[in-house]
């Protein structure tokens, strides 16, 4: 078992993912930050490479918990969204998403959005199967 818990480990270590983004006025609302909408459809984004980067395996996201908008992302900022495996089912895991502002012209940084996605692995009928295959 412990061998197992190693693997899982290792993988979610692997798994970890992250995109930078930079906010244009064509992703931003009528306050000039950045859409929730857009930054939903990222956070579903990076999620989804990570669980699949964890599986190597056809995922779905199957639910999202509690979205917590912290901080508004303004026009003109960088993003970067960090998603990691945070727990792993028989089925399914859950990816936490992180998604951090930065000033562009300063090193200012702090969290703007949080939340969790979870994923099922599936297979070519679209029936779930485990998410990562148990080798010990």
């Amino acid at each position: 078992m412990k061998k197992y818990m190693n693997t899982i480990d290792k993988l979610i270590q692997k798994s970890e993912t992250r995109i930078f983004k930079a906010v244009f006025p064509n992703t931003t609302n009528h306050y000039e930050t950045l859409f929730g909408g857009t930054a939903l459809q990222l956070m579903d984004e990076v999620s989804f490479i990570c669980a699949t980067r964890f599986s190597r395996k056809k995922v779905v996201t199957i639910s999202t918990d509690k979205i917590d908008f912290e901080k508004p992302i303004p026009e003109g900022t960088i993003i970067e969204l960090v998603a990691k495996v945070s727990e792993v089912g028989r089925t399914s895991c859950l990816v936490k998403v992180d998604i951090y502002k930065e000033d562009m012209y300063s090193y200012d940084r702090e969290l703007a959005v949080s939340g969790h996605f979870k994923f099922v692995a599936i297979d070519n009928h679209k029936n779930p199967i485990p998410i990562i295959d148990h080798k010990d």
